[in-house]
């Protein structure tokens, strides 16, 4: 596998030159990785309209993922994320389709702020009252008959979510193909499911756009991104792609981040599926033997360890204190869950020290109250309108009434408790305080009337 963006860089930087050209650092070393930050220089290609190097390196990410394109993302999946909205929006004007997603409910601020940007409406899959707000996984039956009744541009799901929740992608993705119902998926958190010795890769699955966050699995940079499109997708969004990225992204794409999605494809064509078995087989491993010593594993994501804090009656903070005491940094901790996140890089002695930390918990004594459940909200505005009108912060306890400004409030970090346009309930305040949210952003007083005149405003 070549390297072409890093092999250029190699060169340049060999040639010793006078860079008269951004950054401003000039190649010193300041923290280290300065020389190898360029721009746009004659050869170097440009992001988001390549030809060249860039667009080659593309290609071998391509191949690597199976996919009729890929477009690298130095803005991480939040870009991407607008830009599968973008392209899927272009197809519903063409053919007259509104612009309405179905949505499963679980999804990130991202796509909030991509429905805000875009002006959709969207029409949300919500869970069943057995997961609460922890979980939202799709049926495929529900989504075929939300099809059957009315008309949407997307359907777009979030999987896997932040807690290690996966979605049937194969049984929706074939719902979708029936209808003729282009599938979206917010696939952030599992670029390494590609390499799996059963590839479970969305894209694999059948979706047609998908999102990776490279950085969150593979050995890359922050902010290191996919956006893929598969070899079923309508063929225009292969050129539409560069301009569907373009229209949302910087003019000044980080090379660093470029050189590391590049020196990515060496190494998936490498070694990295044989280490990523390795690392599977010792995170099942070690679940099992949290489990048979009392402890309960959320989700079902291969190289995710989700403990419930519930269960062992020691609140997620707590646990995660007591892991940094023992020099173990965790990804994420609520109340209710504490989340791990090993990789193939991980070392012997660090499986070790993880192992030996985790057994040695000890059982606790916390009372759980349950959280409040929420009804489905009542939309009161849209997205659009909710985010891009005036706002200000108040306490949650004098929210009720009022219509939520922010692009979600979130159970962390799972379903969010309501979303932008939503009018806030005595019930989702008592979820906002159990979840620990003290505050949250709402419309100005007086606005939404002309959407919502016939609900009751706030006193």
């Amino acid at each position: 596998m070549n390297t072409p963006i890093c092999d250029f860089v190699r060169r340049y930087r060999a040639s010793d030159p006078v860079r008269m050209h951004m950054p401003g650092h000039k190649g010193v070393a300041l923290i280290g990785p300065e020389a190898s930050d360029i721009t746009e220089i004659t050869g170097a290609d440009a992001l988001y309209s390549a030809r060249g190097i860039i667009r080659e390196s593309e290609e071998n990410a391509a191949g690597r993922f199976g996919s009729a394109r890929t477009v690298y993302s130095a803005e991480g999946s939040s870009l991407c994320i607008r830009a599968m909205l973008h392209l899927a929006g272009l197809r519903a004007a063409e053919k007259g389709i509104p612009r309405r997603v179905l949505a499963a409910r679980n999804a990130h601020q991202a796509f909030m702020t991509a429905a805000a940007l875009l002006d959709l409406e969207v029409d949300w899959i919500f869970p069943s009252p057995e997961e609460g707000l922890l979980a939202c996984r799709v049926k495929p039956e529900t989504v075929e008959k939300k099809l059957a009744r009315g008309e949407y541009m997307a359907v777009y799901l979030t999987s896997p979510d932040y807690l290690g929740n996966l979605q049937d992608i194969r049984a929706i993705a074939s719902v979708c193909r029936r209808q003729g119902v282009p599938l979206l998926v917010d696939n952030a958190h599992g670029a390494y499911l590609k390499f799996l010795p059963e590839d479970r890769h969305p894209i694999s699955l059948g979706a047609d756009l998908c999102c990776d966050s490279a950085h969150k699995t593979l050995p890359c940079l922050t902010g290191a991104a996919y956006l893929h499109i598969s070899q079923a997708a309508p063929e225009e969004w292969r050129s539409r792609a560069d301009q569907a990225m373009r229209l949302f992204a910087s003019t000044s794409p980080s090379w660093l981040i470029l050189q590391s999605l590049d020196r990515a494809n060496e190494e998936l064509a490498g070694g990295y599926p044989g280490r990523l078995r390795e690392a599977v087989s010792r995170t099942d491993a070690l679940k099992g033997r949290l489990c048979a010593a009392g402890w309960q594993i959320a989700g079902d994501e291969p190289m995710k360890i989700t403990l419930d804090a519930r269960k062992r009656k020691i609140p997620g903070g707590e646990l995660q204190s007591m892991l940094r005491s023992a020099g173990i940094e965790c990804e994420f901790a609520d109340r209710d869950h504490l989340v791990l996140m090993p990789s193939p890089y991980t070392s012997d002695g660090e499986w070790n020290r993880l192992e030996a930390a985790l057994l040695s918990l000890p059982e606790g004594s916390a009372q759980w109250e349950s959280p409040c459940l929420v009804a489905p909200p009542q939309k009161a505005v849209s997205v659009r309108e909710a985010m891009l009108s005036p706002w200000e912060m108040v306490p949650v306890e004098r929210a009720a009434g009022r219509i939520l400004a922010d692009p979600c409030v979130s159970c962390p970090p799972a379903v969010p408790v309501l979303m932008a346009g939503e009018r806030i309930t005595e019930e989702a305040v008592q979820s906002f305080l159990y979840y620990g949210v003290a505050e949250c952003a709402v419309m100005m007083r007086g606005l939404g009337r002309s959407v919502a005149s016939v609900h009751k405003q706030a006193p």
